[in-house]
């Protein structure tokens, strides 16, 4: 009885070390066993060091004696007081859950170590051994708070010894009462009768054989029977896993992805609900999916998602984790809102960030607590989860913008059909208001025009040579003004469609010669040298003579604008065996080459064009390059900045040629 009280004592020392998977291996593992060895020895080869035994008539009486039992005395007890002080030391560390099984372990040491020590080793101490069978009494408080921490707080998992054992008393029982039928039934009949003969032997011996057979499916079918019994919680991982990669695959809606994953998860886990909080994006507002018993308080949502950065872990249980501050202030909302287990959607090794949101897991239907699998299994799962809903919210957030970028285009659209509506009724009055004014100009500038001429031919007298001089200039400016109002009416019959050329034979030697004579002057006038060789030979040509004389003029007119003192314009007609070509070539500013596709464009005009003419309207180049091309035509038109430019026109010979027979 000694010998086995004091294994108990030592045995409990060294599960207080595997409990702790303490390092001090000494201490908690060997100093028990070998003192507890040497001690047995001791008492059973020494027994009369620790008590002696009296006989008085017909009883025995045991009486402690000796310095043995104060040795035995105080490893009994040193072994009690290293295994309380070792829990209370740790009673704070660990989860929640070892710190309930270090509690239930406490209060069941020192409920047995005070009674049982007081009645079953300081009271024999003191000769008093009436009280000495209520010793194991109190011992059985600490089997009992031993008990209910495996039962409840899991301080061992039990379970698959029990059901293993069941099956196997279950299959032994059912096949042997199996075969003790089998043989009550053939001993109630006559077949037995006195002693067993050979036949008989071998009919007890078959169905010995055929009960045998029988174990290994009942054996199957109650493994299966406690199975269910005792691992109602239990699932298979891998299909679990499985099941929700399944259904992460080409989902694109949120609702529908997480809503499903809730259900796969709670199934799995056998959970009470399984809810999904994701927080707040771009688009959309924070969001709850899944199945759930109730929302959880907007406050509440606040401060989870204030505390849960802290934690430095994905998966919370409320019974596994609570030795922070923030473990303890996570804990409490949780349990608020009775959720058992919280999964943090954050996909960095970072964990102080908020992450996308939680998912929220209830309290098994069994009433089990979740263990240390489901947490890992949880962590795998709520990686994949994050990814895919990650993907998901991105599609999300590009739908969401796509919707609201179409909205703006059409708002914009709409915006600018209204503004091009108004646009077009002001350039339809700009154009009314051109034509309108440039028919009105037209005349009176003909007037002057006419007049001035007079004056110059002596039809009001003698002009003197500076009076000559002035009104040259004056008729000169009056035939730009002409063939610019000439440009603005063509602007706005080519808008209106009214546009027209009208051909006739023309002679265009005579045509040119007659611009370039009054350009003359002008070109003098900044020492320009303005040269053209009128051709002896050339053939008449069906054009539109108005038109062609404004891009004659106007090609000069540009040469002697655009090119510097002192410079020189060369103005040249010529035939060649298929076409005409007029070209007027000078010294000037030239047009940068960036800027020469513009160039014949309404109202373009060059930046070194527009410092040197400041008053220009862009619109005689353009007006040229329709007058040609509208008569069979194309453009010349060579330049370099700063080196000079050509500009000109050639026509096919054989198409615009005026044939003499019906001249």
């Amino acid at each position: 009885s000694y010998i086995a009280a004091l294994l108990m004592n030592a045995s409990l020392l060294v599960f207080t070390g595997a409990f702790f998977k303490t390092k001090q291996k000494i201490l908690y593992y060997y100093v028990p066993a070998l003192s507890w060895l040497l001690m047995s020895m001791a008492i059973i080869l020494t027994p009369d060091s620790l008590f002696e035994v009296k006989q008085t008539g017909d009883s025995f009486d045991v009486e402690l004696q000796g310095v043995m039992y104060g040795v035995y005395t105080f490893f009994v007890i040193g072994y009690y007081v290293l295994t309380l002080w070792t829990f209370f030391k740790h009673r704070s560390d660990g989860s929640a859950k070892n710190q309930q099984q270090i509690k239930y372990i406490l209060a069941g040491l020192v409920f047995a170590g005070i009674f049982a020590s007081y009645f079953n080793v300081l009271l024999p101490g003191l000769g008093q051994y009436d009280f000495v069978w209520s010793g194991p009494l109190f011992t059985l408080g600490f089997v009992g708070a031993i008990s209910y921490a495996i039962i409840k707080h899991g301080l061992f998992d039990i379970r698959n010894t029990v059901a293993r054992t069941l099956a196997y008393v279950l299959s032994i029982s059912f096949v042997a009462l199996v075969y003790l039928s089998i043989v009550v039934f053939i001993g109630s009949t006559d077949v037995v009768s006195g002693e067993l003969t050979a036949e008989q032997s071998v009919v007890f011996l078959v169905v010995a054989v055929l009960s045998g057979l029988l174990f290994g499916p009942s054996k199957r079918y109650f493994d299966k029977l406690t199975g269910k019994i005792f691992f109602r919680d239990a699932y298979d991982p891998q299909a679990f896993i499985d099941k929700l990669n399944n259904n992460l695959i080409n989902k694109v809606d949120l609702e529908e992805l997480l809503t499903k994953s809730a259900l796969i998860i709670q199934e799995n886990l056998k959970a009470s609900f399984c809810t999904f909080y994701i927080r707040e994006t771009s688009y959309f507002p924070d969001r709850i999916i899944g199945a759930h018993r109730k929302d959880p308080e907007v406050d509440d949502l606040d401060d989870l998602q204030n505390w849960a950065p802290k934690l430095h872990t994905k998966i919370h249980s409320v019974e596994l984790h609570n030795a922070t501050v923030a473990e303890k202030e996570v804990t409490k909302i949780l349990r608020k809102n009775d959720v058992e287990v919280m999964a943090r959607l954050v996909n960095t090794l970072d964990f102080e960030v908020k992450g996308i949101g939680y998912i929220l897991i209830g309290p098994k239907k069994s009433g089990s607590q979740f263990s240390k699998q489901d947490l890992k299994i949880m962590e795998i799962v709520t990686n994949e989860l994050v990814i895919a809903t990650e993907n998901v919210l991105r599609f999300e957030e590009i739908e969401q913008f796509n919707v609201t970028l179409q909205k703006k285009i059409d708002d914009a659209t709409k915006e600018l059909k209204t503004s091009n509506a108004k646009l077009r009724a002001l350039d339809e009055a700009k154009d009314e208001f051109v034509s309108m004014a440039s028919h009105q100009l037209r005349t009176p500038l003909t007037s002057i025009k006419g007049y001035i001429s007079m004056v110059l031919e002596g039809d009001a007298g003698k002009v003197n040579e500076t009076q000559s001089k002035m009104l040259g200039q004056a008729l000169f400016s009056s035939q730009r003004m002409v063939y610019l109002i000439s440009d603005l009416l063509n602007v706005s019959r080519l808008k209106t469609g009214k546009f027209t050329i009208e051909q006739k034979p023309v002679y265009l030697p005579d045509i040119v010669q007659s611009e370039v004579e009054q350009l003359y002057e002008g070109a003098g006038a900044k020492n320009i040298t303005l040269s053209f060789k009128k051709p002896k030979d050339f053939p008449k040509l069906n054009l539109d003579e108005m038109k062609i004389r404004q891009v004659v003029m106007n090609f000069t007119d540009n040469a002697i604008y655009y090119t510097p003192d002192k410079g020189k314009i060369d103005v040249e007609l010529k035939e060649t065996g298929k076409s005409i070509e007029f070209t007027v070539k000078d010294s000037g500013i030239g047009v940068p080459k960036a800027q020469q596709p513009k160039l014949f464009t309404k109202f373009y005009r060059a930046d070194n064009a527009r410092k040197a003419r400041p008053d220009g309207t862009g619109l005689g180049l353009f007006m040229a390059k329709k007058v040609i091309i509208a008569q069979g035509g194309s453009m010349i038109f060579k330049s370099a900045e700063n080196k000079g430019s050509t500009f000109g026109f050639s026509f096919p010979k054989d198409k615009l040629e005026v044939k003499k027979d019906t001249e």
